[in-house]
């Protein structure tokens, strides 16, 4: 498994509660999608940061969301382009279904 952190710096007038309204509505797209088996909003208001975290079965399935487009939409909702981290997750903790995965990677 792959887990990929995206990050984008936010306008002033993004607050918590716009950030979650903004949210909220792009989420839609990501239930049901191939290879993405979790993610997470991230919002941080201090830094002024917003992004996502995703874990994602595979790298190619992350490539396939994070295309020139995708960037784009980004850019154009939130006002900066985001910067995208990759990790390779070789044990998954997951305490919803009370167990460890240790081959996550493969």
């Amino acid at each position: 498994m792959i887990t990929a952190i995206v990050r984008f710096k936010l306008p002033v007038s993004i607050d918590a509660a716009k950030a979650a309204e903004l949210f909220q509505g792009s989420a839609p797209k990501y239930q049901g999608l191939a290879g993405l088996v979790r993610k997470y909003y991230l919002f941080d208001e201090q830094s002024r940061t917003g992004g996502g975290c995703y874990l994602w079965e595979s790298r190619e399935a992350a490539d396939r969301l994070y295309t020139s487009e995708w960037r784009k939409m980004i850019t154009d909702r939130y006002g900066a382009a985001p910067e995208i981290s990759y990790f390779e997750t070789p044990v998954v903790v997951d305490n919803t279904l009370g167990k460890t995965i240790l081959d996550a990677a493969e």
